[in-house]
């Protein structure tokens, strides 16, 4: 009996420890520069062990170690943070409903990526991927560079190649930004294809869980997992109506016969027109009908409606949030939290600012008439006489257009320096699916290809750029590979 016990302990872990093991490897080894991951979960290595000891079939992602962004809340001793050292004594206890989902299919949640604080919604001089709990998150590819935000640790994860897959969060930009910067795929799904719930919000008209991938399949593999219906979240009431496997969609001939809508925008760098020009040539080849399309109107009127919508309902959001947090967490309004920042100036004020955090608590609520219209506006504006328009104009599958400029230089003096952006403030207010693929590189950073399309074609974009990404292999290295 002691022979068998001694035998049966040197034996080599099996599949899910094994990969758990070797992910916590890579991020001891290859994190200290980039400064992706906040915590890894204590737990990991009993939850590998729990599914390789189970009886039951192998779910799809079994043994697959999944980092999430830290506005997400898992079960076990890790706090949920949001970045914010109000929230350090936030551990719940709790798993969002894309949490189970990931542990049904048989992931291990291996821990907490970094984040630019509150999502990004702190202050319009912030520093992407700065937070007061996490530091400075550097992208994968040029440590001196802006990892883009507010995903900002999931994006540099999956680039530095500490997992293959982790989970983010946009309300405007934060899922495609990071994975273009980082070189990687990112998807922002449809507003209500992946439950909100018990995660850390902005806003309820805006705010997704999407996946941050090595590549579209894993894309589509974690999406098919993490999609679906949560009686807790009524924007989701659709999604099992519209859920599908997504692995089904990634044809080589999806590109063959699509209209595409070019976008061009005049903002860009030759560089990154460059780029552009050459992936449009790839998609040519493939099959793809091109037509180029006017750019959007009304960028400037969307804008500003969207910016009085978050700041209305982060105020009234995160108010709901705060209550349902551990009676350690004193912070229970937005009023408690700019109070919070200013008695801890020293850590959390001492790069930027809270200017979005004052702005919204002088909003009224959501039942102020500016709101309300503002919202109505910039859901039209974005959607119905925006995306649908642009469409149907010239019966396309979808829009085309360089995610956005290569990083800009981390400053924590003048904060972000952002290259103009693409089209993706158009999907971020209209509640449509985004998602980004590698396009190639300037000067060693890469650049990401926007696919965008109506609400719930998560499929169709997913099997363009597998389509895409097979034909054009393009793999842009990070530090860790150079």
């Amino acid at each position: 009996m002691i022979l068998a016990a001694l035998a049966l302990a040197a034996s080599p872990p099996i599949a899910a420890e094994a990969a758990t093991r070797a992910a916590i490897d890579r991020i001891h080894t290859r994190d200290a520069q980039v400064h992706a991951v906040i915590a890894i979960d204590p737990t990991a290595i009993p939850q590998a062990r729990a599914i390789d000891r189970s009886r039951k079939a192998r779910g799809p992602l079994y043994a697959t170690p999944i980092l999430l962004k830290d506005n997400i809340e898992a079960k076990g001793p890790l706090p949920t943070t949001a970045g914010s050292l109000a929230l350090a004594d936030n551990v719940t206890n709790r798993d969002a409903p894309l949490v189970a989902r990931l542990r049904a299919a048989d992931a291990v949640i291996l821990g907490k990526t970094n984040l630019s604080e509150w999502a990004n919604f702190r202050s319009s001089h912030s520093s992407s991927g700065w937070s007061g709990v996490g530091g400075q998150t550097h992208n994968a590819h040029a440590i001196g560079r802006s990892p883009c935000g507010s995903s900002s640790g999931s994006g540099a994860a999956v680039a530095n190649g500490l997992v293959d897959a982790a989970i983010g969060t946009e309300t405007d930009g934060s899922v495609t930004c990071p994975a273009a910067v980082n070189g990687v795929v990112g998807l922002k799904p449809t507003v209500g294809l992946v439950s909100r719930t018990h995660i850390v919000p902005i806003s309820h008209s805006q705010d997704t869980a999407g996946p941050i991938t090595k590549d579209v399949a894993t894309a589509a593999l974690v999406l098919s997992v993490i999609a679906g219906s949560d009686p807790a979240d009524p924007a989701t009431a659709e999604a099992d109506a519209h859920k599908t496997d997504y692995r089904a969609a990634l044809n080589l001939q999806a590109l063959r016969g699509a209209r595409i809508g070019v976008v061009r925008l005049t903002t860009w760098s030759p560089a990154v027109a460059a780029l552009f020009e050459r992936a449009l040539a790839v998609l040519r080849q493939q099959g793809a009908v091109l037509v180029d399309v006017a750019p959007p109107a009304n960028r400037d009127r969307i804008g500003k409606a969207e910016s009085l919508v978050l700041s209305t309902e982060f105020k009234v959001d995160i108010a709901a949030y705060l209550a349902s947090t551990p009676t350690q967490v004193r912070a229970r309004t937005l009023a408690d939290l700019i109070a919070f920042n200013k008695a801890h100036a020293d850590r959390e004020l001492a790069l930027f600012g809270q200017e979005k955090f004052e702005e919204a608590e002088t909003t009224k609520g959501l039942e102020d008439p500016a709101y309300r219209e503002a919202r109505t506006l910039s859901l039209k504006l974005a959607g119905a006489e925006g995306i649908d328009a642009m469409l149907a104009a010239d019966h396309l599958s979808a829009l085309i257009a360089p995610t956005r400029g290569p990083a800009w230089m981390i400053d924590h003096v003048n904060g972000d320096q952002s290259p103009p952006g693409g089209i993706g403030a158009m999907p971020a207010v209209a509640g449509y699916p985004h998602l980004t693929v590698p396009m190639g590189n300037v000067s060693g950073l890469p650049v990401g290809l926007s696919f965008i399309g109506p609400a719930w074609s998560e499929a169709t974009l997913l099997g363009l750029g597998y389509s895409y990404e097979q034909a054009a292999h393009i793999r842009p290295a990070p530090l860790a590979a150079k």
